[in-house]
């Protein structure tokens, strides 16, 4: 690993959600979620797993933020829960909740850490879903009046705010399949919510920077590439073109260019234009201060098996195929592929297709393997570290070779709350016991600990 490839303002962290690790769902005035109600149905989650007391870091900041420390993390990114701050997701506010977030702020900054806030990571007031949620656009204002809330709040100490966290992922796995939140199942919901996220973004970046001058403001989307595996056809190239305009190019698009893909728009046809009013479009082009990826794996696209049902992507757009291919080997406990070089590639991509983005986060990367303290509290993750190493080399090349990356956050800084996989995958660098809430850092976790301080090392190496 060439360390000497990051640059001197380049920073470390590490990130988490609200619902995967606060626990304390019912405390201190908190209002319900979708993700309460989604853990309170039957069969939703694996073994009806709910985020009641997760990694109850509502009551263990303070040795979570040292832990941090003690890991030497420069930044870490964190998510508010909108219904912790307005249970009802109205204006009416929780004192409680507010006074957590200060806390947890201001224990970062005593702690020497960057707080990097994400106003929405999925945990959507009941209330509000009960409304139509994301697919009804009433969503637009209610989001941007929230968001300006928590910049007012907090944008005096925290100086970088991600508005949405992965709108594919919320939108086309919540009300598309419905195998995430809110559980609907429904292909022009999930269309809707695509154009909302999109809408919610440009109004709100536009609102916090009126309140708000000095603070700088982004987006995550998750990110991947798309490979054909086999023989390429005229189909899979089609399949290909649309999946990675469906993905990767519908929220970059409208933010840099004020337009979607124009491929897509006319496969989508009605089905879109009915949900673009006048000025919409002018709304979602806003510049953007940065952007987080979320990279964990390459997707793969296979032959098409006439005798298979056709594919779905986030339970909608079947592109009549038959086949999601078959990723090589070797797989983490997610069933994903490895693909350090497709990381190499992503980013590479994103410099010279959307030049406009000066400023790329890496807000999440990481893998889940279930390794177990031995019997002297060690956990030995080989495959993590591995998997760490190879992706942050992978990053460094990128940015030689000029991808414009400052911040990597890895997922996660412990085990947590996997949505529907509830606690049966962990992604942490730190274990959690969650009968016990005892925490153990992995090897993982000291190999990244190492990687931060080598880094800063050789910064003061070279300076002196």
């Amino acid at each position: 690993m060439q360390l000497e490839n990051f640059p001197s303002h380049f920073k470390w962290g590490a990130a988490t959600a609200s619902f995967q690790i606060e626990g304390a769902t019912g405390e201190d005035g908190r209002g319900p979620s979708v993700w309460d109600t989604f853990c309170a149905t039957p069969g939703k989650v694996a073994n009806g797993d709910t985020g009641e007391f997760a990694c109850d870091h509502y009551h263990r900041l303070d040795q979570d933020i040292a832990l941090m420390k003690r890991l030497g993390l420069q930044t870490y990114r964190f998510s508010i829960a909108w219904p912790r701050l307005f249970p009802n997701g109205d204006s009416v506010r929780e004192e409680r909740g507010f006074a957590f977030y200060n806390r947890l702020i201001d224990g970062l900054l005593e702690a020497g850490i960057e707080p990097v806030a994400t106003i929405y990571h999925w945990d959507l007031p009941q209330s509000l879903q009960d409304d139509g949620g994301w697919a009804n656009r009433k969503i637009v204002d209610a989001f941007t009046n929230y968001a300006v809330a928590t910049v007012e709040a907090f944008g005096d100490r925290v100086k970088s705010f991600i508005t949405l966290n992965e709108p594919w992922v919320f939108g086309y796995l919540g009300y598309g399949a419905g195998v995430h939140a809110p559980g609907v199942r429904d292909s022009q919901q999930a269309l809707a919510v695509a154009h909302h996220t999109a809408l919610a973004h440009g109004v709100a970046t536009r609102a916090i920077r009126r309140v708000r001058s000095d603070v700088r403001v982004g987006i995550s989307l998750n990110m991947t590439n798309f490979r054909v595996t086999g023989q390429p056809t005229d189909e899979l190239t089609e399949v290909q073109t649309l999946m990675d305009e469906h993905q990767n190019r519908w929220w970059l698009d409208a933010i840099t260019a004020g337009k979607y893909p124009a491929n897509l728009v006319a496969y989508l046809g009605d089905d879109l234009a009915q949900l673009i009013q006048p000025g919409d479009m002018e709304l979602v082009q806003v510049p953007t201060d940065f952007l987080g990826i979320n990279y964990y794996s390459d997707n793969f696209i296979g032959a098409a098996e006439p005798d298979a049902q056709p594919m779905s992507v986030g339970g909608v757009f079947p592109f009549h195929h038959r086949s999601a291919g078959t990723p090589p080997p070797p797989y983490t406990d997610m069933g994903w592929p490895i693909t350090p070089e497709g990381f190499y590639d992503l980013l590479v991509r994103i410099k010279n297709d959307w030049p406009e983005i000066t400023d790329i986060q890496i807000s999440e990367n990481g893998s889940a393997y279930d390794d177990a303290p031995d019997a002297n509290g060690r956990v030995t993750d080989s495959r993590r570290t591995d998997y760490l190493v190879a992706h942050i080399d992978a990053m460094g090349r990128a940015i030689a070779d000029g991808a414009p990356v400052t911040r990597y956050f890895a997922w996660s800084l412990m085990d947590n709350f996997e949505w529907a996989e509830g606690y049966a995958k962990r992604f942490g660098m730190i274990y959690v016991d969650f009968e016990t809430q005892q925490r153990f850092v992995k090897d993982s976790a000291i190999v990244y600990s190492a990687i931060i301080s080598n880094h800063v090392e050789s910064l003061t190496t070279a300076t002196s």
